[in-house]
């Protein structure tokens, strides 16, 4: 999964049109096109394709943080030049106000079960001795289980 599915996914979890898009982009301070939203959203075969770059989505998901908790006072996050797995998760986390339990649930409904101690060691710092990197497949059923709580339940 690259950056492009996981705008793609949140776009279609949450039901966002381009101009929403644009707003979460402007959340963080950040202005986009819409010719660039749709050039990040088209099929990878497509001659008009461009690959979504980690910093983007980083603002993107700070501008969702924003969004859907409000604005902190003060100055506002650095989005990441570099983005894991696990900060795509913990962002998540954060914009959508989601608990430890909460977390668990929404990955159950993907019929994908996780204890709360594997699922704490993907929040942790990265020389924490109990730190795990979040695969692949773990953000994907996380994001399977968003769709099915927030779009496939409407």
């Amino acid at each position: 999964m690259n950056n492009n599915d996981i705008l793609r996914r949140i776009r279609y979890i949450f039901d966002f049109n381009d101009k929403k898009v644009i707003s979460i982009f402007a959340a963080a301070d950040l202005e986009v096109t819409r010719e660039e939203i749709s050039s990040w959203l088209k099929k990878d075969d497509d001659d008009a394709f461009i690959k979504l770059k980690d910093l983007p989505l980083a603002v993107f998901l700070n501008g969702l943080i924003n969004d859907k908790r409000g604005k902190r006072e003060g100055e506002q996050p650095a989005p990441e030049k570099r983005l894991s797995n696990n900060i795509i998760f913990r962002k998540l986390k954060i914009a959508l106000n989601l608990k430890s339990e909460d977390v668990i649930e929404v990955l159950n409904l993907a019929d994908f079960s996780l204890s709360n101690h594997e699922l704490s060691a993907f929040f942790r710092k990265v020389g924490h001795k109990h730190y795990r990197e979040c695969n692949q497949q773990v953000l994907r059923y996380f994001l399977q289980g968003l769709q099915l709580k927030y779009r496939d339940n409407k």
